[in-house]
């Protein structure tokens, strides 16, 4: 993905779930690490009042990519803030069951990535997401997350439930690995824990994935 010029406003990806435990925090802190290693001034906006990707910023130390806390009320001028000081690249963490959040999240970002696990409850906290997401015209992609090994007719009538929904499906899945859930608890993400491993490529795909999606936004 290519540097952004400085002078125009950051790539900004809102994740987006109306579902706790969706694994929100998981994907942006790894996008936005994968960001900086990619040499992107990245930073995560983490409007949720659990600041969970604040803690894990705790943890991780003087590493990047920046966290900072805001309310969602401030979300553009924190963006803005953070341009000034150089972010080409933001990440937007959101709180569940908070649509007045959820709205300032699609209204600031370029893209919406929706995590959601395969299963009947996390499927339907989708049907709020995809009404906003519509509303607002930003594009927007379920990413399905913590995927069961082997469960491809799990997989595929996910797929099948969110597409009824009017919303679309990122091509890349995130099994339900356990160097995710090692790698946050140490402030570090799978690729800094087992860079050969299943987790750390599958961030890898989705984030060449997006690389494409942002890059055909600015053609």
């Amino acid at each position: 993905m290519a540097i952004t010029d400085p002078q125009t406003n950051p790539k900004t990806i809102a994740i987006v779930s109306q579902k706790g435990g969706s694994g929100k925090t998981t994907l942006a802190i790894h996008l936005a690490t994968r960001a900086a290693q990619a040499k992107h001034e990245s930073c995560v906006i983490d409007i949720d009042p659990q600041a969970t990707a604040a803690a894990w910023s705790d943890w991780r130390g003087d590493f990047l990519p920046v966290v900072v806390t805001s309310p969602p009320a401030r979300l553009g001028r924190t963006i803005e803030g953070a341009q000034k000081n150089g972010v080409d690249f933001v990440v937007i963490d959101t709180p569940p069951h908070a649509d007045a959040a959820a709205r300032e999240a699609i209204k600031a970002a370029d893209i919406v990535l929706i995590p959601s696990k395969p299963r009947a409850f996390d499927l339907h906290a989708l049907e709020p997401i995809a009404e906003l997401v519509s509303f607002a015209k930003t594009p927007a992609f379920v990413v399905l997350n913590s995927v069961p090994a082997g469960a491809s007719v799990l997989t595929r009538d996910a797929k099948d439930s969110a597409k009824a929904m009017g919303l679309k499906l990122c091509p890349v899945t995130l099994g339900d690995r356990a160097a995710f859930h090692r790698s946050s608890a140490k402030g570090e993400t799978a690729a800094e824990i087992d860079p050969a491993g299943k987790a750390a490529q599958e961030i890898e795909a989705l984030w060449k994935w997006l690389g494409k999606k942002l890059n055909k936004l600015d053609a």
